[in-house]
Order: C-alpha cells, then structure tokens, then sequence
C-alpha cells in the first residue's frame, strides 16, 4: 500500500525548504524558481550539498548556484562527448565496413559473448523500429520485401552510444579494426579503450536525464594507459577518487585533443570554476594543479 503523499503549492514548498534550513531571504524569487525548476529536483541537490557538508548553513541562492553549475557543467561534458561520439560512430562505420562488410553488425561469428551480441542487436532493432529519420524510413519501405536492415552508415548512425560502445567491446580481438580505433583515439589498443568508451557513455546518459552530475559517484573505471603516446597527467588520481568525475573528465580531454586537437574544454572547464567560485569542487575529484598538467595545457 502506498504511503501519503501530498503535492505541495508553491507557499508550502517555500516552507518546506524552510524547515529544512535552507535560508530564503526573497520569497517572490524563491516564488518563480520553483514555477520553472521542480523543488524535488532541488532537494536532490539539497541532499547533494548537505552530504558535502552537514553543517554548512544553506542560502536559497548558493542551492540554485550548485544547480546552475551542475547544468552548465553537463552541457560542457555533452558537446565534448558529443564530438567524441560522432568521431567513434564514424570510425567503427569505416573501418569495419571495410574490413568485414556494410552489414558487419549482421555478423554474430566476430562477437565473443554470443548472447549479449543478440541483446544488443535486439536493442538497435528497436531503435530502427522507433526511429523517424527519413533515410532510415525510406530505406526500410523501399527493400521491405527483403527484410535486412539498413548498412552500417545507416543502421550505426541511430543507434546509441551504449550500443555501439557494446558492439565494438564484443568485438573479438582478432578483429583489426577494434585495434585501430583504439589507435586513432590514442589509446593504444583495444584493451583500453572500451573501459573508455563505456564509462563516457555512462556519464551521457546522466547528462542526457538530466541527473545530478558534479557530486555523483561513477561506478564504472576506466582502465589506464601506462606510457599514453599523447600528453597525460603527472600524477593520476588514486584509485578511490574513480568514483569522482574527474578522471572521466581527463578521459575526455584526451580524446579530444586526438580528435580535436584546438578545443576549448580546458578555457571552458576554468571558465566555469571562476563563475561558480563558492561550489566546493572537492567532490568532483579535480587536483587544485589541474590546469598545469600536460594533458590540460594542450590547446
């Protein structure tokens, strides 16, 4: 039996975040914050900050402060991810096309874990089934009577990340196109780079929900280089900090400097430290050197 729950109008809301000690000096703001941002979404951040510290005494407008920052913070993360991304959707296109067919992803003898490759495929069926892109619509109208899916420069192109990072982490290692992707993003070699791929993959779907980013713990752990070909940390955070985004945050500044070597991830991530100054970054793992590591001073 479900418990009482009863909505709150917007006057009770203030309350309750009163009674919560959160200090709320403008109730007419506080008013049309909570029209635009739900207060469960905020409490969710409430939580987050009182974790942090459970003496901290909570303005209304520091709570916001947190919430903007983690906002602004996801959306860095989700265009940086977004250029890794399309540079992994097209290089697993090209090179596997090439190497076995345009339908490569039709092909259960290159997986190793027969069962998850069927999962998989089941889950990019789907995809194919819910998509309205056209070149995917017209495509499955026009060769209806055939009934294979589209090539792997259609099919690939819709599927998401988590399913492509699946496909190319079950690839046998035989397969010498999962070695040059793992090359081209300077990651050596296949051993590393689905870690990668899978743990980035994590952190957009957070993004893409829209959850809580800078205080949540990851529970995924990349797997990293010992001699990296390209500028990397000097000191790398110990292994009870890969729970903290930083790490992850390293990992995508280093695929992006391969595939994008003028971005801007290092100005915008300081950008954004300065405009939210009072969050305390110490949940998000980040040494206070950061921005004098090899890997952060590449442009």
């Amino acid at each position: 039996m479900r418990g009482q729950k009863i909505p709150l109008f917007f006057d009770q809301q203030i309350l309750y975040l009163k009674n919560l000690d959160v200090i709320i000096n403008d109730d007419e703001y506080a008013y049309f914050i909570l029209r635009n941002i739900s207060l469960y979404r905020l409490i969710i951040y409430l939580k987050a900050v009182k974790k942090q510290n459970k003496l901290v005494e909570l303005n209304f407008d520091t709570l916001i402060q947190y919430y903007n920052f983690d906002r602004e913070l996801k959306m860095l993360i989700f265009d940086a991810i977004e250029r890794i991304e399309i540079g992994f959707r097209t290089k697993l296109i090209y090179y596997l096309s090439h190497e076995i067919s345009p339908w490569w992803f039709e092909d259960f003898t290159i997986f190793k874990n027969k069962n998850e490759y069927l999962r998989t495929l089941k889950a990019i069926d789907n995809e194919l089934i819910k998509t309205k892109e056209s070149y995917i619509t017209e495509y499955l109208n026009k060769y209806k009577d055939i009934g294979n899916r589209p090539p792997a420069w259609k099919t690939i192109e819709i599927a998401s990340l988590g399913n492509i990072s699946k496909l190319y982490g079950n690839l046998l290692p035989t397969i010498k196109s999962k070695d040059i992707i793992a090359a081209e993003f300077g990651t050596v070699n296949h051993t590393y780079f689905p870690s990668w791929i899978q743990s980035i993959t994590q952190i957009r779907n957070v993004c893409a929900h829209h959850g809580l980013l800078w205080n949540k713990k990851i529970n995924c752990s990349p797997k990293l280089l010992k001699k990296p070909p390209y500028p990397w940390l000097t000191v790398e955070p110990i292994k009870d900090d890969f729970s903290k985004l930083y790490i992850y945050l390293c990992c995508m500044k280093y695929l992006l400097n391969v595939i994008n070597p003028k971005n801007s991830f290092t100005n915008d991530l300081d950008s954004l430290f300065i405009k939210y100054s009072s969050v305390d970054k110490n949940s998000i793992g980040i040494s206070h050197n950061w921005k004098n590591e090899p890997l952060w001073l590449t442009m």
